[in-house]
C-alpha cells in the first residue's frame, strides 16, 4: 500500500511560479509510473504531466514549455515545476502512481493505482 501526499500549492499572481512536491510513503519511483493531474471547479479531471520509469515524459499541450515534471529517487519525491502560471491553471492538483512501468497514454489514464488528496493552486490575474 502506497500513500502519496502533495504539497506546495498556494495563491500566486499570473506570471509567477510554484513547485509542487509529492512525497511517497515508501520507495516507489524507480518502479512506478508517476503523473500529475488537475481538476478545476465544474471541469473534468485532466492529465497535466507524466513520467515513466525510463524517464520518458508527457505533457498536456496547455502546459508544455511551462511545466516540468521530475523526480528525486533519493528523496522519494516527485516534483512539478510550474512557471509562467496563468489563471486557467487554477485547479486542485493531484499526484498519482501506477505499478505499470509504462503507460501508452498516461495523461488519459485515470485508473492509476494510488492517488494523493490534492493541493490547491490558485492563480489571480
Amino acid at each position: 500500500q502506497v500513500q502519496l501526499e502533495e504539497s506546495g500549492g498556494g495563491s500566486v499572481q499570473a506570471g509567477g511560479s510554484l513547485r509542487l512536491s509529492c512525497s511517497a510513503s515508501q520507495y516507489i519511483y524507480t518502479k512506478h509510473c508517476m503523473g500529475w493531474f488537475r481538476q478545476a471547479p465544474g471541469k473534468e479531471r485532466e492529465g497535466v504531466a507524466a513520467l515513466d520509469t525510463d524517464g520518458d515524459t508527457s505533457y498536456a499541450s496547455s502546459v508544455k514549455g511551462r511545466f516540468t515534471i521530475s523526480k528525486d529517487n533519493t528523496k522519494n519525491t516527485l516534483y512539478l515545476q510550474m512557471n509562467n502560471l496563468k489563471p486557467e491553471d487554477t485547479a486542485m492538483y493531484f499526484c498519482a502512481a501506477d505499478r505499470s512501468k509504462r503507460i501508452g497514454n498516461p495523461l488519459y489514464y485515470f485508473a492509476m493505482d494510488y492517488w494523493g488528496k490534492g493541493t490547491l493552486v490558485t492563480i489571480s490575474s
